[in-house]
């Protein structure tokens, strides 16, 4: 089944309800369900016109937006292939992906065909669409509206390619995630289900793919105001101002954006009397993850939700979701453990999927192995591994194999998938996060985990972030302290983990973070940052 025809059947069941709504130029452009399937049918009439056909790449630089799913709905009623990457990630990225990917389109607003000039892979495209502006050469977008729309969807079967997605390449080249359209309808049903998507809702939408989960459940789609490629910088107000005025009710996102959006709640009532909480209060669910979330933040947002849920959403590129935690059904033996160095508590994996924790081999291939053999490698409770998955919406394997023997293996034919984290799964099921598989420091005195020592840190309200390290022999967590941080900090931190044994305690200006979600250590530019301060 073509994914696309998900997302037009709820355009028959509620025409005129809002599907999108964004801010543009000062003022706001919503479009209906109906006006969504009507505008990507034309859109799916303008690229048949310009001679793509079933199968063919389109490379889409399109910011979060609703001409994005204008053109990508267009995209999959056609049978074409939608081909993302993050073009902010360097020419050296943009040209490895193109040699990879091959893509025959290209789509954009006129500032992204500015790259045509520098990069060479998208010179080598045949077609240009683009989105906002003129580009000499390339077909206007607003020419669709000339076209009668192409209303006949290709059917597509289960196994046909949808989505092409690419991984940073920070450890040298790019892997290719391919979606098939059996692949998104898996994952539109379990999200669908693990975030409890309710027709008529309305969403804060901070990340593309949760916005296809909604336009396929008929919820309303609110972008925020604001630049989604850095949300540990994003200004709070004018996305408190759309919380309120489009009355939304739920959201998903980094936690980096809520840490900002929580600053802002606190400002000084407005002209008319309200404070910006009672904006932030209006949300009724708030799903988090992506990275890290650890407790006091979540204390923060469930304060702040005073009759809504803070629900943690543990998940990958590769497996998205693959646990939740409700926050308000952690227990306070829970936060102790957490404090002692327990890990992260993510809550019980999806029903959806199958989990199981291996020792702990990254970095070296999994043979396939049978049934028998995987369950006497699998590890019991409360014993720490690598986390590995299996699942309809568990990715199968990347383009051409690039990738599969580091990340998969198979039992019986099963595909699995090694999600590169380490953890371990307790007596009730539920799933404790340790951090990266390749992370993990073994020494004389044992083993430790990066999430255990930063997490529990994390109970210091001092301490804005640290991060575990290992360094010549030595187990070192380095802290960035806030303003009020106690002149004696580091003494009191390796109090506080005393269970850790630390080594040194040190002092960053800043903790480098991930360029996407502003939230995970960035822990090879970590150990660059340490060199440079001497440490």
């Amino acid at each position: 089944m073509n994914i696309s025809q998900v997302l037009i059947d709820q355009a028959a069941r509620r025409p005129h309800e809002p599907a999108i709504i964004e801010a543009a130029a000062g003022d706001t452009r919503t479009l209906t369900f109906a006006h969504l399937a009507e505008r990507s049918a034309r859109a799916a009439a303008l690229f048949h016109e310009a001679g793509l056909r079933e199968g063919d790449r389109v490379l889409v630089f399109q910011p979060m937006s609703i001409e994005l799913y204008v053109a990508l709905l267009g995209i999959f009623r056609l049978g074409l292939v939608a081909t993302v990457l993050d073009p902010s990630a360097g020419r050296r990225h943009i040209e490895q992906c193109c040699r990879i990917a091959r893509p025959n389109g290209f789509l954009g607003p006129a500032r992204a065909h500015l790259l045509r000039f520098a990069v060479r892979g998208l010179r080598r495209i045949r077609r240009h669409f683009v989105t906002a502006g003129r580009v000499p050469g390339a077909t206007r977008w607003s020419s669709l509206e000339r076209l009668a729309p192409l209303n006949p969807i290709a059917d597509c079967d289960s196994s046909h390619d949808a989505l092409l997605t690419f991984t940073s390449g920070s450890t040298g080249v790019p892997k290719a995630a391919v979606r098939s359209h059996g692949f998104l309808l898996a994952q539109h049903a379990v999200l669908a289900d693990s975030i409890e998507l309710e027709p008529g809702e309305v969403d804060l939408s901070t990340l593309p793919i949760f916005v296809l989960a909604n336009l396929a459940s008929g919820v309303t789609s609110v972008i925020p105001q604001c630049d989604l490629r850095r949300p540990g910088f994003v200004e709070p107000g004018p996305v408190l101002e759309q919380i309120e005025r489009h009355r939304v009710t739920r959201t998903v996102g980094s936690p980096a954006l809520y840490e900002r959006l929580l600053r802002g709640s606190g400002a000084a009532a407005d002209a008319g009397g309200k404070n910006d909480e009672s904006r932030l209060g209006r949300l009724r669910k708030l799903y988090t993850g992506g990275a890290p979330v650890f407790p006091p933040l979540l204390r923060e947002l469930r304060s702040a939700l005073p009759r809504g849920r803070v629900i943690v959403v543990y998940g990958s590129t590769e497996a998205e979701p693959i646990a939740h935690l409700d926050w308000s059904e952690a227990e306070p033996a829970d936060l102790d453990a957490m404090n002692a160095g327990r890990g992260l508590l993510v809550g019980r994996p999806v029903h959806q999927i199958e989990l199981r924790i291996l020792p702990n081999r990254w970095g070296a291939p999994i043979q396939a192995m049978t049934a028998g053999e995987f369950a006497g490698l699998a590890l019991p409770p409360e014993e720490s591994g690598e986390i590995v998955v299996s699942g309809p919406h568990v990715l199968a394997g990347y383009l051409n194999g690039v990738g599969d023997d580091e990340t998969k293996f198979r039992v019986e034919g099963e595909v699995w998938h090694r999600t590169g984290d380490a953890g371990h799964l307790d007596a009730l099921g539920r799933l404790w996060l340790l951090g990266r598989a390749g992370a993990v420091i073994r020494d004389e005195r044992g083993a430790i985990h990066p999430f255990a020592a930063e997490c529990a840190a994390s109970r210091l309200p001092w301490i804005e972030r640290s991060a575990l390290a290992g360094r010549h022999g030595e187990r070192l967590l380095a802290v960035e302290l806030g303003p009020r941080a106690p002149a004696d900090a580091a003494r009191q931190v390796r109090e506080t983990l005393s269970w850790a044994r630390l080594d040194r305690v040190v002092r960053l200006p800043r903790i480098p973070v991930d360029r996407r979600h502003n939230a995970k250590v960035d822990y090879p530019a970590l150990e660059r940052e340490l060199n440079r301060h001497g440490n």
